[in-house]
Parts: C-alpha cells; structure tokens; sequence
C-alpha cells in the first residue's frame, strides 16, 4: 500500500470506478458535480476520453488544493465512431448488434491533479465480442444493466462473460478505470 501526501477524491459517480479503487486499497472520498459531456465535433473520437476528464477535472478544479483529484472518463470506439452510454433499450440493442462479431476500442481519459501537478493520459484496450445472438443481446438489455455503461456492456457482466471472445490490454480498463496506470502515477508522483 502506498502513503500519499494528500487525501483522495474520487470525481466519478462511477460505481466501478469506485469498487476499482477501492480494491487498489487507497482512501478516498467520492465528491461531484454536474458536468455537461459533450465533446466539440472538432475532437476526434479517440481523444474523447481525455478531452471528457480534463472537462470534469476543471470543473472539480476547486477540490484539487491539497488534495489528490482524479476524474476519468470512457469512451467505447467502433469503426472510428463513438459509442457512449445507450438513450434507451432500443439503442442499446442497434449498439450491441453493431459491436457483435466485431473488435471495437475502449478509451479511457484519466486526469490526476493535486495543486499545480497534473497527469492527463488515455489507456486504450481493443475488445472482440463473438457473433451474438438476438435473444442473448434483448436478455442483456432488459436486465438493465447497459443503461449507465458506454457501448451499452459491462465486460465483468453476463454479456462479458458469454460474448467476449478475446482483450488486449488492460480489463479493468474496459471496466473504466486503468488501475495500473493510475497506481503507478499515484506511487510515482504523489506518494511519501
């Protein structure tokens, strides 16, 4: 376990995000506030991510004076299009039927601040779902479990389990949160 100079706030309403750094074995407090996630059409689509969790991280800017705020962001990439979080179950069935049988990126934006340090980068991990079948994609859907998740799936959920054929890259930043990058940033850097 590392010994950090300055307490953690997690800005994320992520439950994920939470679990993740709680299973890193580092204290933190979760504060938010509302961010508007729109991205400029001038972004491309694979620096979404980042351009998402500098946003929640300016917004949060205040909490960074001696303490260590961390903001990120995921992005789920197919065919050079973003696929963020599903409007409704329809969408999320047109989403998952896109992404079957097919490799898609995920891309998460992660920035560390902590009064005048930062660290901003992005983590990308490249995901192939098998051919799903219809009844297998509506079953997901109807759990309700793709609501709040980009690409509308969660890896470490039922269609994780039945669909993903093969990662490269790191899992739980398909999860939303590269805790490796983020435990060696936090020990680097921030760390007595």
């Amino acid at each position: 376990m590392i010994q950090l100079r300055y307490p953690v706030i997690l800005a994320s309403g992520s439950p994920r995000r939470k679990e993740l750094l709680e299973m890193l074995e580092i204290p933190f407090t979760v504060k938010t506030v509302p961010v508007e996630e729109s991205v400029p059409t001038d972004i491309a689509p694979i620096d979404a991510a980042l351009y998402l969790a500098k946003q929640k991280a300016d917004a949060h800017m205040h909490l960074a004076k001696d303490h260590i705020l961390i903001t990120a962001d995921t992005t789920v990439i197919a065919n050079n299009k973003e696929l963020g979080k599903p409007t409704n179950a329809e969408n999320a069935i047109q989403t998952l039927t896109t992404l079957s049988g097919q490799t898609h990126n995920v891309i998460t934006g992660v920035v560390i601040r902590a009064n005048e340090i930062e660290h901003a980068f992005s983590v990308a991990t490249s995901v192939t779902f098998r051919n799903l079948a219809e009844n297998e994609i509506s079953h997901y859907v109807a759990s309700g479990k793709a609501n709040d998740k980009a690409g509308s799936y969660g890896i470490q959920d039922w269609i994780g389990l039945i669909g993903i054929e093969r990662i490269e890259g790191s899992y739980y930043n398909v999860m939303g949160f590269p805790t490796l990058e983020v435990y060696q940033i936090l020990k680097s850097n921030f760390s007595y």
